[in-house]
């Protein structure tokens, strides 16, 4: 944060540099313009005379002064999402918590529909200040079966062993979203598709004892990129694209699957 606070310092002081250059020649144009004797020697149809240099000066003023409010407000935006702290950002998110609908019983994350506006906020912060946002689509596979044969307490002993990998490997700043009993998505914020591959390489492997006997839980895996006008909508299509891939790839690799869908 303090780095890109400096490089946001600098390109301010760019800024305000350029202001300060445009505006001593504008002025120092405007003064030409009043000694019409500089411009009554026009021998070219592209030469002007002192009230067209005048209006044209201003003109370019008026230009260069609206893109300059225009950076200026984009750079206190900026400053504004830097210095400002995950939690604050989804304060008004985590009063959402306090409804039991908002959030899956069994491992206490976001749902499907209570995550869409959560992931609204961070595509629109995304967009706004051109920084990374990453998701990760997780698949447990041979969940229903293992569900099957050793009954719904161990699905969701094992689904919340699941998501408390996920928690130790991400950050505070990132949310995890169970999209079905065995699929989850992980988000990303300010995150690249090589940082969201760290995380996974970070996810500790999953061991729980069944009916007397150790099993290895192993997932399918899917990073999707956000592409600049790129909606939630968008993002959730493609992560269903990768888990509805996962078993094509997880056959041919012959054990667990990673997907790349951009």
């Amino acid at each position: 944060m303090e780095a890109r606070l400096q490089i946001l310092g600098r390109r301010e002081w760019w800024l305000w540099f350029s202001a300060l250059v445009v505006t001593i020649l504008s002025w120092a144009v405007l003064a030409l313009t009043l000694f019409p004797g500089l411009f009554q020697n026009a021998s070219h149809f592209y030469e002007i005379d002192s009230n067209e240099a005048r209006w044209a000066t201003l003109a370019l003023v008026l230009v260069f002064n609206s893109w300059l409010v225009y950076r200026h407000r984009f750079f206190q935006l900026v400053r504004k999402d830097l210095t400002t702290s995950p939690s604050d950002r989804r304060a008004s998110t985590h009063d959402m918590a306090a409804d039991p609908s908002a959030l899956d019983p069994v491992t206490n994350v976001y749902t499907r529909a209570s995550s869409e506006v959560l992931l609204g906020k961070e595509v629109a912060r995304a967009r706004r200040i051109n920084s990374g946002l990453s998701l990760v689509a997780f698949h447990i596979d041979d969940f229903a079966k293992l569900n099957e044969q050793h009954g719904s307490a161990t699905g969701d002993t094992i689904a919340k062993e699941f998501v408390s990998r996920m928690r130790k490997a991400s950050r505070g700043s990132d949310f995890i979203v169970r999209l079905e009993s065995d699929d989850f998505l992980l988000v990303l914020p300010d995150c690249s598709l090589t940082d969201a591959k760290a995380v996974t390489d970070r996810m500790e492997p999953v061991e729980m004892t069944c009916s007397g006997k150790a099993v290895a839980i192993t997932w399918s895996v899917g990073w999707i990129d956000y592409k600049r006008g790129d909606v939630p909508l968008d993002l959730y299509r493609r992560a269903g694209e990768v888990l509805r891939l996962y078993k094509q790839a997880s056959k041919a690799q012959g054990g667990q699957a990673t997907l790349l869908l951009r």
